[in-house]
């Protein structure tokens, strides 16, 4: 199968099943919109992970729109950061119902007004990963890990040494407040989309663990030296993750029968199956193993957009988490989209139609004069 063609339907199957979009969203999507991205990609010599591993090059991949800026102070002004969910890579936000509604001439992202980055993650798309060889040796990398590695293909690889915004979906949306934290002046404002800013648990953290040993105690698995994938162990991960990104409006209205219901399922797992490795999907869902920005949330004095949708079973809203931490932050904002027709559970996030105007407001808000 063509390089191309693999990207578009393993695109498609994350997008499906680790909630880029709900899963209804991502089983009707249209088609990709050819936007005239660059590619490029950053070797950091002998990166240095927070388990004090280290991995002699670490590749990152990216793409780019659009032609960076600078002030008169030679710093970059028009720089744009979108960071991808779990299982994602760089080419998850060119989905039309995000890029479409986003980088078009004179929408909040245009591509001939802003300098638009989306990278792969460690451990996703063309970036260094686990299936690259080293499988279950590979370093432990974390959410830190992949802010710092961020950094430094923006300042080295790129000369970006300024961001006008940072957006993030879902994982994303968690290395937003990372950033916030870690690089505070870097961006003139962050906008999380899908998350909360505090340490993994309760339901969260257990849907994810339960993901990670389904995996783990398929015998097929072979502490991660497979000769082919762990059927069984994938196929009750992927069950779960469904479940967690899924829109209830959505699914029952696309699938009102039991008969639907159950072949999409079908259809779906088959596909995980096909196209994911165990190893890379153990990594990058155990990333958020020691995620917990809560502490330090005072230190971010960037602005803050922060959106989360109330069908969003990953983040439920009745846990009342945004409402207290939002207040932590000297500088934000928290809006809960409510349940409709046009939201996507989990995958609201992705849908730029639900939430555009906030975000042209904020960006109208946050403009240096």
């Amino acid at each position: 199968m063509p390089t191309s063609v693999t990207r578009l339907t393993r695109n498609l199957t994350h997008l499906i099943l680790l909630a880029a979009l709900s899963t209804i969203a991502a089983h009707s999507q249209p088609a990709p919109t050819k936007w005239p991205t660059q590619d490029g990609t950053y070797i950091i010599k002998n990166f240095h992970f927070g388990t004090g591993e280290t991995i002699p090059e670490l590749k990152l991949h990216y793409l780019t729109l659009g032609q960076p800026h600078r002030d008169a102070a030679g710093h970059t002004d028009n720089a744009i950061l979108l960071l991808h969910g779990t299982g994602g890579d760089a080419h998850s936000l060119l989905n039309p119902v995000f890029s479409d509604v986003l980088f078009g001439p004179g929408q909040p992202f245009d591509i001939t007004k802003y300098f638009i980055i989306l990278p792969d993650d460690i451990g996703h798309g063309e970036s260094s990963k686990p299936s690259d060889g080293l499988h279950m040796h590979f370093p432990q990398y974390d959410y830190d890990d992949m802010v710092a590695s961020q950094h430094a293909m923006l300042t080295d690889g790129l000369h970006v040494d300024h961001l006008r915004l940072i957006l993030g979906t879902s994982m994303g949306c968690m290395q937003s407040f990372v950033w916030g934290e870690t690089f505070p002046q870097f961006s003139d404002a962050l906008a999380p989309f899908a998350c909360l800013p505090v340490e993994l648990a309760g339901r969260n953290r257990m849907w994810r663990y339960m993901a990670i040993e389904s995996i783990k105690h398929d015998p097929a698995w072979n502490n991660g030296e497979y000769t082919t994938e762990p059927a069984e162990g994938l196929r009750g991960a992927n069950d779960l993750i469904i479940i967690a990104g899924g829109a209830p409006l959505q699914l029952q209205k696309n699938f009102p029968t039991r008969v639907q219901a159950e072949a999409f399922i079908d259809r779906a797992i088959a596909a995980d199956i096909a196209h994911t490795d165990a190893n890379n999907f153990l990594y990058y869902v155990n990333a958020s193993r020691n995620y917990n920005p809560a502490p330090k949330l005072a230190t971010i004095t960037a602005p803050v957009l922060w959106i989360n949708s109330a069908d969003d079973f990953i983040n439920p809203p009745e846990l009342g988490i945004a409402e207290k931490m939002v207040t932590k932050m000297p500088n934000a904002k928290f809006i809960l989209i409510p349940i409709s027709d046009a939201t996507r559970g989990h995958g609201t996030h992705t849908q730029a139609t639900v939430w555009k105007q906030y975000l042209i407001d904020f960006l109208a808000q946050t403009e240096k004069k």
